[in-house]
């Protein structure tokens, strides 16, 4: 296994546990004044997992099997 698929692994393992923020459920403050803790975790969670599915696909993309894919049939 390439180095970058085990690094990607292992980030998209802990951004799986990342996701079920629990200790956010019972708070009730307000970030910004209006936005709720909750909501602000998620919207930099998503930027976070946007951002890292993007690195994903520039250093782990398997474009070996693109090339495979892409050759002419005979």
């Amino acid at each position: 296994m390439k180095p970058a698929v085990l690094v990607a692994t292992i980030v998209f393992i802990i951004l799986a546990v990342l996701h079920q923020d629990v200790w956010n459920w019972d708070n009730a403050n307000l970030v910004f004044g209006f936005l709720p803790v909750g909501l602000a975790y998620h919207a930099a969670y998503s930027i976070v997992a946007a951002t890292f599915w993007a690195i994903v696909m520039k250093f782990a993309w398997p474009t070996r099997l693109e090339e495979w894919a892409d050759e002419p049939q005979d």
